[in-house]
C-alpha cells in the first residue's frame, strides 16, 4: 500500500480510515511538526525524505507548488467532499488527484 503524510489540515478521521485500507499514514501531528506555520514548500520536502506521498486539503497552494517544483514523491489533493465519502461510506477509491512527480 502507499506511504502517506498527511498535512495539518487533513482530517484525523480519514487518516484513521486510510490506516484501516492498509495505508502507512503519518500525520503531521504524530511528526511533531504541525501547528508552527512550515511552509508548503518545507511541507512537501518532509513527505520527499519520509518517501511518502503528500495528502492535503489544500489545493490551491499544493497544485501551485507541484508547478513550480515536480521534484516530489507525490501529492494527493483532496477535497472536503472526498474526505466526507470516505468518512461515511468507507470507499476506496475516492474523489482526488494525484499530482505524480
Amino acid at each position: 500500500m502507499a506511504r502517506l503524510y498527511a498535512n495539518e489540515n487533513f482530517p484525523i478521521p480519514v487518516v484513521e480510515e486510510l490506516r484501516r485500507l492498509g495505508h502507512d499514514t503519518l500525520t503531521s501531528y504524530e511528526s511533531r511538526r504541525s501547528n508552527q506555520a512550515i511552509p508548503d514548500e518545507e511541507v512537501l520536502r518532509f513527505a520527499f525524505n519520509q518517501e511518502s506521498t503528500l495528502v492535503t486539503l489544500n489545493r490551491k497552494h499544493f497544485i501551485r507548488l507541484h508547478k513550480k517544483r515536480p521534484d516530489h514523491a507525490g501529492i494527493i489533493v483532496c477535497s472536503y467532499l472526498s474526505c466526507e465519502a470516505i468518512q461515511k461510506t468507507r470507499a476506496y477509491h475516492i474523489n482526488f488527484r494525484f499530482l505524480s512527480p
